[in-house]
């Protein structure tokens, strides 16, 4: 019985679905096996259970809540498929995800055809890495991974291994489009919205002030000559916010160059405060989005540099914008509304525009070359032309 995707399973739960979780685990070799069979209508979630879905959710770039709510349940199930296990294919309506997926990407990507970012997503651009190799196997080039595809992969001896070709042409893209902003598509991302407000404290709700941001963000980088789109706009109260699914695919339909997704932050403890960047990054696979990276720590820095926050690093993360994104991709959450100080701050329109300042800094620092690259924290948009006409 696979768990009710309406619920989350914790610690303390009990029953079939919670067998079912403890077998997905076992599997993956994060639980021992039983000295005897578990009660299947009584199978409990207990500290062993906490912990191994904690590792599994660390190991996979998701929160590590110790949750199985619908993000991890589909990791796990994700987790279960090997390579030959299923016939793979495109689906527009409905993508096949899982680590076999990803273990197809890696193969194809050793031999020399662009598969895409090793994301375990069978998108169009797997499928066309893989018609072109059967094409060039001499098998039907119908992009289904199916036997006969998987013996003619089994024949290779892969000369070369390992690399990330992707972040090669992750690079090639930014280096190819110029040193300046103009020109570029940018989706910047506005966190929650509609009925989902996300973190409230202190009279402040997230989704109000990562709205205001996004808004202050699109003006500059417009002003700049970018073509800038907003993930989503004004939403009514009483409207379901898109989902991060929803937001990828907009990206994606708007061809943008890069994704900037701010959000606020909230903790138990309301000393908890700080800023902190994510982009996407697999810790179990290795795959990870190499300019995103490079973002996420141009953003961390420029924030840290021109607004004395604390400093809580950078991460990768396989959240689903981060993922299904085709383009660099970042999260960042610019402080802790569960904390008085980050809440005062945010809350302060002047604050809010230093911010803003921050983040279109950090994103034309991607494309500025490194012998012009100005000092974190002193970069300024009207500088940049100039500073760019000194190097010839």
């Amino acid at each position: 019985m696979a768990p009710d995707a309406a619920r989350a399973y914790r610690l303390g739960d009990r029953g079939p679905a919670v067998a079912e979780i403890r077998a997905r685990l076992s599997a993956l070799g994060l639980l021992p096996d039983a000295p005897g069979p578990h009660d299947y209508e009584d199978a409990a979630f207990d500290a062993d259970v906490d912990r191994a879905v904690r590792h599994f959710q660390q190991d996979r770039g998701a929160t590590a809540d110790g949750l199985v709510g619908p993000i991890t349940w589909q990791l796990l199930d994700e987790a279960r498929w090997r390579l030959g296990d299923r016939v793979l294919t495109y689906s527009v309506s409905h993508l096949v995800c899982g680590d076999d997926v990803a273990a197809l990407q890696r193969r194809l990507l050793d031999l020399g055809f662009d598969s895409g970012r090793e994301d375990g997503i069978f998108g169009h651009q797997t499928a066309a890495a893989l018609t072109s190799f059967q094409r060039e196997s001499g098998l039907v080039a119908d992009g289904v991974c199916g036997p006969s595809t998987y013996r003619a992969f089994a024949r290779l001896t892969r000369a070369v291994v390992g690399g990330q070709p992707h972040a090669l042409r992750e690079a090639e893209a930014i280096r190819s489009g110029g040193s300046t902003l103009a020109g570029r598509v940018i989706v910047i991302d506005a966190g929650h919205g509609g009925r989902e407000r996300g973190a409230c404290a202190y009279g402040l709700e997230e989704a109000a002030i990562a709205e205001d941001l996004a808004a202050r963000v699109e003006g500059r980088l417009t002003a700049a000559g970018v073509r800038a789109y907003l993930a989503r706009g004004p939403l009514d109260r009483d409207a379901p916010p898109p989902t991060e699914a929803d937001r990828a695919d907009f990206a994606n339909d708007a061809e943008a160059d890069l994704v900037v997704s701010l959000h606020l932050d909230n903790a138990p403890s309301p000393r908890a405060n700080g800023v902190a960047a994510y982009y996407y990054g697999n810790r179990l696979t290795g795959s990870y989005s190499a300019q995103g990276e490079r973002l996420a720590d141009l953003l961390r820095r420029e924030v840290t540099a021109r607004t004395d926050p604390l400093d809580c690093g950078v991460h990768g993360k396989t959240w689903d914008l981060l993922r299904r994104t085709r383009m660099p991709a970042v999260r960042l959450e610019c402080g802790y509304l569960s904390h008085s100080g980050d809440a005062a701050r945010l809350a302060d329109p002047s604050f809010r525009d230093v911010l803003a300042e921050a983040v279109v800094a950090g994103i034309q620092r991607l494309y500025l070359p490194t012998d012009v690259d100005p000092p974190t924290g002193e970069i300024r948009l009207a500088d940049v032309a100039a500073l760019l006409a000194t190097q010839g």
